[in-house]
């Protein structure tokens, strides 16, 4: 036992020996970590500004759920306790957990194409407006060393060009993209995006875009393409039920027209007469009419019983958090940058001094031996 205690207490001091003599060796190197480390402080600014500027508006907004009220109670609770939201109620196909999925497709997003917003005004200068799609191609920049890696790329799509441009201009088609429009649907998926909360449904809607003005407009506008896209949906089948109730009460009114002007002009022609067929004939239009009325009635009933669905499946959203446009930009983080790339520079420094230096002596000494031997 006495042996394993001294063989531990020995292991131990030539750790701290080693440690020692590490530090050590950074310290007679301190120059060499402050070199590097002030280089890689200088990378770290070059390329904190060479990143532009992005601005993220978030809209929070809560959705109206459509539970039945029979499935409501207990289990409606335990679903929402398991983080099943809203989901577990059937009674609405798109309910708030699909709004990610509605937001990031092909139709949703290629609607968004024609949306004009407002670049930000600068001192002195007219405020301009474009399309997304312009905005996208022609406003947003990339750092310097994208042109560089991207260099290939590019080269190919000019080779690759001439074929796309002997078809001319083409009408957008969802259901076949060209590859340009296949790329910004892909670089408007990247900048806008929806998150739910499993547990409160609250929808959070982002939009991260190099101008602030335009980044608030275009969140304020994806709010409301969602808000219209999900009511079309709800609403659906009322409206259909509103235009055939509209429908029979047009045509209940006209045969209702048509019956009391039959019934009005029998009796202007046979005023006075006494003769039984007269009355009978009287008797038959006055019924044709009061029927005709009350169809028309009836069918204006359920005109208005259509409108109160319509209005009742009608989703009510309560907007939690409106869209403003950002005064501090998201990205870059140019402090973070700062302290990431001299950390990595210190890092990579003591790990040469410590490592690699004492590798290739050993190896430039092993060489010299070898050569000595022969």
């Amino acid at each position: 036992m006495q042996e394993d205690k001294d063989f531990r207490d020995d292991a131990a001091d030539e750790k701290e020996i080693d440690l020692l003599e590490l530090a050590t060796k950074l310290w007679d190197q301190r120059k060499k970590l402050i070199i590097w480390s002030v280089c890689g402080a200088v990378i770290g600014l070059i390329v904190a500004f060479s990143i532009p500027r992005e601005y993220t508006t978030d809209v929070k907004l809560a959705p109206e759920t459509t539970d039945n009220k029979a499935a409501s109670g207990g289990l409606g609770a335990l679903a929402s306790m398991a983080g099943l939201g809203s989901s577990a109620s059937g009674a609405d196909a798109v309910y708030p957990q699909l709004y990610p999925d509605v937001v990031s497709s092909v139709p949703f997003v290629t609607s968004l194409f024609d949306v004009e917003v407002p670049l930000k005004e600068e001192a002195g200068e007219k405020p301009v407006k474009m399309t997304v799609q312009q905005y996208m191609e022609e406003e947003v920049k990339a750092p310097w060393w994208s042109a560089v890696t991207g260099a290939p790329f590019k080269l190919l799509a000019l080779l690759r060009s001439s074929d796309e441009e002997e078809g001319g201009d083409k009408p957008l088609d969802n259901f076949q993209l060209t590859k340009k429009e296949a790329l910004l649907v892909e670089a408007i998926n990247k900048r806008v995006s929806a998150s739910v909360d499993q547990k409160t449904s609250v929808v959070t809607i982002s939009v991260l875009m190099q101008d602030p003005l335009v980044s608030a407009v275009l969140a304020d506008t994806v709010v409301a393409r969602l808000q219209e896209y999900v009511t079309a949906y709800r609403t659906n089948k009322a409206r259909q039920d509103l235009e055939y109730a509209e429908t029979l009460n047009e045509e209940a009114k006209s045969d209702y027209y048509k019956a009391q002007q039959r019934y009005a002009e029998y009796l202007d022609r046979n005023q006075g007469l006494a003769f039984q067929s007269a009355k009978i004939t009287s008797a038959r239009l006055e019924n044709e009419a009061s029927l005709a009325f009350s169809l028309y009635n009836q069918t204006a009933q359920q005109v208005q019983k259509a409108k109160a669905k319509v209005q009742e499946t009608t989703p009510v959203y309560a907007i939690i958090t409106p869209a403003t446009v950002p005064v501090k930009p998201t990205s870059p983080r140019k402090a973070l940058i700062l302290v990431g790339f001299t950390f990595l520079a210190f890092v990579a420094c003591a790990a040469w001094i410590l490592f690699g230096a004492p590798l290739i002596q050993q190896q430039k000494e092993k060489n010299a031996l070898k050569k000595a031997e022969k």
